[in-house]
């Protein structure tokens, strides 16, 4: 090889939510797969759940269920599709309709997402919260099992959230006229 050639610069290869799900569809990732499609890029760094997740998860799940009622579904660890380059899978997405609404595509869109972090603090904090508020995503919440409180955005504005509250053990959370509010000793164990 000859070391005077200089090396075409590298591009990167970005993913759009329709060549994704062809991937999934045509068998090249599948549902075991650890991944998912934010920004145009295949993320793999989700881990296997430890107990105090899962647990969490379905907690929160069942908490919302109640909360929000029956103009609500409440999605645990599915895709949503947000824009032409990003399908998370957040822990819990709070959409408008029921599971048959979704049957012929994802939903866009999402009054609440949550994610239940632990190993996943930085993403959630970081790639995950840009993606949700650059998306419009009214409402977003890191239930911070690492500090043991919920870390609540809402209005979205730009990359980031105008508001930032931040729960613990003995208070509630307000969701608006919605619903009733919710103790955080419901969620957080």
């Amino acid at each position: 090889m000859d070391t005077d050639t200089p090396l075409a610069p590298a591009t990167r290869f970005l993913w759009d939510v329709d060549r994704y799900e062809e991937a999934v569809a045509r068998g090249i990732f599948t549902a075991e797969d650890p991944i998912e499609l934010i920004d145009g890029e295949i993320i793999t760094h989700m881990s296997p759940q430890r107990s105090p997740h899962s647990a969490t998860v379905s907690l929160v799940a069942d908490v919302l269920k109640g909360a929000f009622g029956r103009e609500f579904y409440v999605r645990e660890q599915q895709p949503i599709e947000l824009g032409d380059q990003s399908m998370p899978e957040p822990d819990i997405a709070v959409v408008r309709g029921t599971a048959a609404d979704y049957f012929d595509s994802h939903p866009r869109t999402a009054e609440l997402l949550v994610e239940v972090a632990d190993s996943s603090l930085g993403i959630d904090r970081g790639r995950k919260l840009r993606l949700y508020a650059r998306e419009g995503v009214p409402e977003y919440w890191i239930i911070n099992l690492v500090d043991r409180c919920v870390e609540v955005r809402r209005r979205p504005s730009g990359e980031d959230y105008a508001e930032v509250h931040v729960f613990h053990r003995g208070d509630t959370i307000g969701l608006g006229s919605r619903s009733e509010p919710v103790a955080v000793n419901a969620l957080l164990r």
